[in-house]
């Protein structure tokens, strides 16, 4: 968002992107609370949108596309002395060795820290590894969005849960977790009482459209074309964007 969609996005139309990025979870808890003025809303799992639904929760939201998705994969530290076994040994093997310092997020604020401990734990299971099963329950290894990101491109961290498009923006290498097929699904919707409606609805139709794809794709998420609507509410200028 911050590299390339923003501003080319600012080019096509003049409005400017000001991007806030932490995990789903926590978005939507700013958002709910106050904490946070968004106009467009944009999540890494449809399960957070409905936090956000209905008068128990505001009515933040009444409508949400899924537009993309992406693999969690676990990135790595090319520096790392366990560089050369990610690139050889099953990354399950590898995040088990002694002095390995794994990151992921927090599942409770972040999709990607619920795929993170369903990977640790179905590879758990299948590889009768219960190593996994208490990665997955530490919290020593839990980290915010942003500072797990930086520690991975930092070498604090040897390897990270996170999404493969995530690891392409930010030029982390990264392997996929072989034996599962867990993906973040995007959705983006517009946030209810949106102070700058005509900026909000230029930006949901600039990502959707042919330049904000080419943004995606070059990241490699898989794209959702047409987009698909759960919901009711779009406005009339969206609708075109949509299959129902």
């Amino acid at each position: 968002m911050t590299k390339s969609v923003g501003p080319a996005f600012h080019t096509a139309t003049g409005y400017t992107l000001v991007d806030t990025s932490h995990g789903s979870g926590t978005l939507a808890a700013d958002i709910k609370n106050g904490v946070a003025v968004a106009d467009v809303f944009v999540s890494a799992s449809p399960a957070v949108d409905t936090t956000l639904e209905g008068s128990a929760n505001g009515n933040w939201v009444s409508w949400y596309a899924a537009f993309a998705s992406s693999p969690e994969v676990l990135g790595y530290y090319p520096k790392s002395k366990f560089a050369k076994d990610l690139q050889t040994m099953p990354w399950y093997k590898v995040i088990t060795l002694p002095g390995f310092r794994l990151g992921r997020t927090d599942p409770t604020q972040d999709p990607g820290g619920v795929l993170a401990v369903k990977a640790l734990e179905e590879t758990a299971t299948a590889q009768n590894l219960p190593a996994l099963k208490t990665l997955a329950t530490e919290t020593s290894d839990v980290y915010s969005e942003d500072p797990e990101e930086a520690d991975i491109q930092t070498g604090q961290l040897d390897g990270a849960f996170m999404y493969e498009a995530d690891a392409n923006s930010q030029d982390s290498p990264f392997v996929m977790l072989t034996g599962t097929s867990l993906a973040g699904d995007y959705t983006i919707t517009l946030v209810n009482k949106a102070p700058h409606l005509a900026a909000a609805e230029a930006f949901i139709k600039f990502l959707l459209g042919p330049t904000g794809q080419a943004e995606m794709k070059a990241d490699n998420f898989d794209i959702v074309s047409p987009a698909t609507v759960t919901g009711s509410g779009v406005p009339s200028g969206l609708t075109s964007l949509f299959n129902s």
